[in-house]
């Protein structure tokens, strides 16, 4: 399948990253984007990380020069999508904006072949929705990478209502066959990673809004039940306006569900635009000399946080499986290989025992009267039957 030439639109840090995955996977790679520089920087940067690959000794320097032969870094102009014309697979990595993925996808289809795959990366938006602005739109499918593409394992592969199946194999065992882990969901708000995570986030914005812990406790808490980061300095690491961006596009296309309603504590950090590391300051501050505060490490404080945080998670799992986003095997795949998680959640709600997590929902639902904590009917039921969620 070397053959195969494989287009990327965009050159930002996600799309140099694919077409990255994709030259190490041998293929000729059209990697193009119209905004002044862009194209050049991920030149530099594929550069600068073969050097460092060549270094380490994770490869040669005959290598390496090979890799980045086989990209060619284009500046079309704009609505200009005639180099992806040879291309028997474009996969689009540019803004997270309905209307100009669309007019995109028009331009490409226009641009290639019939048979040509039209994939988009994005996180959350509607696959169905973009593939509508094509006059084929059974050919448009998601192939959503995690950050950075070259290291993390996971892509989700997000057939729209009308993508043809073999589309959807086709893109399926291409990426297989660069050494990703695919997982197959459904078109829903979030995909899997995305939508599951919400309350990882959620819930410990909620607990500090609450009072209950400050985030350098809620961080340490989790860290303590297994997860290698915790939810305050991740959204420092994604970017808090990217992390609130999502939580607010996930809110809206499930027709604000108060499930999802994103936290005002947020949303103050962005409108001060301390999105995190990548301005110095965030949940936490970044900026030489800076001195954050030290968790207060109570074990019965971490009882009351982090069993809590996956009691809420397991239900955003269960709630998944339910609605038929992904299968069980899936969804713990996602969450392992997408964001790290130390267990696949329907896995460790199997560990904890169904009718345990269900009881510590009921017990925050009888608290607080909410939605965020109402049991899925999947979970309810997989503890009245006394069974698990893997076989």
């Amino acid at each position: 399948m070397t053959d195969l030439i494989v287009g990327v639109l965009g050159a930002g840090t996600m799309g140099s990253g694919i077409a990255q995955v994709a030259a190490a996977a041998g293929h000729q790679v059209i990697l193009a984007d119209p905004f002044a520089g862009a194209a050049d920087r991920a030149r530099d940067a594929h550069a600068k990380t073969m050097a460092r690959e060549v270094e380490k000794g994770r490869l040669s320097r005959d290598q390496a020069d090979h890799l980045l032969a086989r990209i060619q870094y284009l500046t079309p102009g704009r609505d200009d999508y005639s180099a992806f014309a040879p291309a028997g697979l474009v996969i689009e990595a540019i803004i997270e904006d309905l209307g100009i993925k669309k007019s995109t996808f028009k331009g490409l289809e226009a641009a290639t072949t019939d048979r040509a795959i039209l994939a988009s990366n994005t996180s959350s938006l509607s696959i169905t929705a973009i593939a509508a602005a094509c006059r084929r739109p059974e050919r448009v499918v998601g192939i959503h990478f995690f950050n950075p593409a070259p290291v993390l394992p996971l892509v989700e592969i997000v057939p729209g209502v009308i993508t043809d199946p073999d589309v959807t194999a086709r893109s399926r065992t291409l990426v297989d066959a660069w050494g990703k882990t695919t997982v197959l969901a459904s078109d829903t708000p979030g995909f899997i990673v995305n939508r599951i995570a919400r309350p990882f986030y959620g819930e410990a914005l909620r607990i500090f809004e609450e009072g209950l812990a400050d985030k350098a406790t809620i961080d340490w808490a989790m860290k303590e039940a297994g997860f290698k980061m915790g939810p305050f300095e991740l959204m420092d690491l994604i970017g808090n306006d990217v992390n609130y961006a999502v939580s607010t596009s996930v809110f809206e296309a499930f027709g604000y569900d108060p499930k999802y309603r994103p936290f005002l504590s947020q949303r103050r950090l962005v409108d001060g635009g301390l999105f995190g590391r990548k301005t110095g300051r965030g949940h936490f501050d970044y900026r030489p000399g800076a001195t954050n505060p030290e968790p207060t490490r109570d074990p019965e404080l971490a009882e009351a946080i982090a069993p809590r945080v996956i009691a809420v998670l397991i239900n955003a799992a269960a709630d998944a499986l339910f609605w038929r986003v992904a299968s069980a095997r899936d969804i713990d795949l996602a969450m392992t290989k997408g964001v790290n998680y130390p267990k696949g959640l329907l896995a460790w709600a199997d560990q904890l025992g169904p009718a345990t997590v269900l009881s510590r929902l009921d017990r925050l639902f009888a608290e607080y009267g909410e939605e965020r904590y109402r049991a899925s009917p999947l979970l309810r039921q997989v503890a009245a039957e006394n069974r698990p969620f893997h076989p």
